[in-house]
């Protein structure tokens, strides 16, 4: 193949597409799109994680003040987490308004994640927000298939595809040159949305945080160079096998609409069908279940904690609680505390279970959508998929049983035994010691770990977009 060829090929489509009244629009409406999303997705960014961190600095404090006081009580006091926005949700806001950002922490109970922005908005919300990702992943793919619809068909239909042969222009010169000028022409609008992520994460990256950001970047670049330059290839393909411009147009109108729309929504209807999620009551009534067959802390005639109750004192040749070294309330309490987390984390991990296999019959719809694959590995490089969501419900929960135990172990060690003289408080210094919930984003080797399906799917598309290429390139047809 001549590069000059292909270059001249390219620079004429592009020529071509310059000319349009449509492409002018295009760009007017791209730049209005542009703008409005970097301007909401920042300030959305910006105001969130300030009033997220604002309230964080609250709740500690609000913790530290407490006077001094019986430990158990503090375990019941409890806290708050709350999840921070991570810089890349500027680009892809994914599931982050359809998920809590806040969950209160207390002993022996594990609290739903509250505060999404879905639940306080009307139901126009469901139908997605403006963000840069949203341009890259629906509106440009649409653009793509406008500019290049008419390509090969086009030429094909005036005569110049014969005339391009006869004078020497290869088949594949031809097919290269035409998918080479609509690719870089989709590149327009990744440079400059991509250029304009780069700043704010760049601002953002002095943060420990966001010690990975420039690494998601650079992958969630790579992966949107992949998306176009199938989508090009999908483009070409589809021009060079339809007899008519006309036909090729509604034949990727079509795709679009099966990609983004039919595809998507179908297959998330079919999972919930087939891996139905259990209601809230019903999980708790199961928790509740499971909870009284494993025995109730706060009651002393429960047969399991009275047994334990005989053990210890046996092992610590004992005839009363009140000649144990240490604090029964407070021992039985941690005891309680670890045998009710763990119910509560079966209960949860069933729960995932049913999540995942609902998520992942659209997962595997990657190696036959694009679009699939490039959605999910955009939301979790950009820190706003579920896996990410999970990852922030794990270390929250994380947090409480430690906070729980913590106030148990003070109880076991400070607080004297039910008969015995001493305090029944404990000084305040001790919450002060506590250290407050700080979310740590998952790290980009976890990600990867996580979307291994999205990038073998891109991978494969990339794979067969080469090899259709090659393949059209020799069984052209000029008229």
């Amino acid at each position: 193949m001549r590069k000059n060829v292909i270059y001249l090929l390219a620079r004429q489509l592009w020529k071509d597409a310059f000319r349009s009244k449509v492409m002018s629009i295009a760009l007017g409406l791209m730049v209005f799109l542009l703008l409005f999303s970097t301007y909401s997705g920042w300030e959305n960014y910006h105001d969130q994680n300030y009033t997220r961190h604002l309230v964080q600095d609250e709740v500690q404090e609000s913790w530290e003040n407490n006077p001094d006081k019986h430990p158990h009580r503090m375990a019941h006091y409890g806290s708050f987490a709350l999840r921070i926005k991570h810089v890349l949700s500027i680009f892809d806001l994914g599931l982050e308004n359809f998920v809590g950002n806040a969950v209160f922490l207390e002993a022996h109970k594990q609290n739903t994640v509250n505060f999404s922005e879905a639940s306080m908005s009307t139901g126009l919300l469901r139908f997605g927000e403006v963000s840069l990702a949203m341009l890259l992943k629906v509106i440009i793919p649409l653009l793509i298939f406008y500019l290049g619809f008419a390509t090969v068909a086009r030429e094909r239909e005036n005569g110049t595809l014969k005339l391009l042969i006869g004078q020497g222009i290869t088949r594949k010169e031809i097919v290269f040159g035409k998918w080479l000028g609509l690719y870089s022409l989709s590149l327009i609008f990744l440079s400059a949305i991509f250029l304009i992520l780069l700043c704010f994460v760049l601002i953002e990256s002095h943060d420990d945080m966001y010690s990975g950001s420039l690494l998601r970047y650079v992958l969630l670049l790579v992966s949107y160079l992949l998306f176009f330059a199938i989508l090009s290839t999908i483009t070409i393909l589809v021009s060079a096998f339809s007899k008519t411009a006309k036909g090729a147009l509604v034949k990727l109108l079509g795709i679009w609409l099966l990609f983004v729309i039919i595809l998507p929504k179908s297959l998330q209807a079919i999972g919930y069908y087939l891996y139905p999620t259990p209601s809230k009551i019903e999980i708790e009534t199961a928790v509740e279940h499971d909870l009284i067959q494993q025995g109730d802390s706060h009651n002393p005639d429960d047969p399991h904690f009275k047994a334990l109750k005989d053990s210890v004192l046996l092992a610590n040749n004992v005839a009363k609680v009140e000649d144990l070294p240490f604090n029964y309330g407070g021992f039985v309490m941690s005891q309680g505390e670890a045998m009710s987390t763990k119910v509560y984390l079966e209960h949860q991990d069933r729960l995932y279970q049913v999540y995942r296999k609902q998520n992942n019959l659209e997962r595997l719809s990657a190696f036959v959508n694009p679009y699939t694959a490039i959605k999910n590995w955009s939301m979790a490089f950009s820190g706003t998929d579920f896996q990410s969501f999970l990852h922030f419900k794990a270390q929250a929960e994380a947090y409480r049983f430690n906070l729980a135990q913590e106030m148990n172990q003070l109880q076991m060690d400070f607080i004297p035994n039910k008969g015995k003289a001493g305090p029944n408080t404990i000084s305040n210094k001790y919450w002060k010691e506590f250290p407050p919930f700080e979310y740590h984003f998952l790290n980009v080797s976890k990600v990867l770990s996580n979307e291994v399906t999205s990038i073998m799917a891109l991978l494969l598309w990339s794979v067969l977009s080469v090899f259709g290429l090659l393949r059209i390139s020799t069984n052209l047809k000029a008229i």
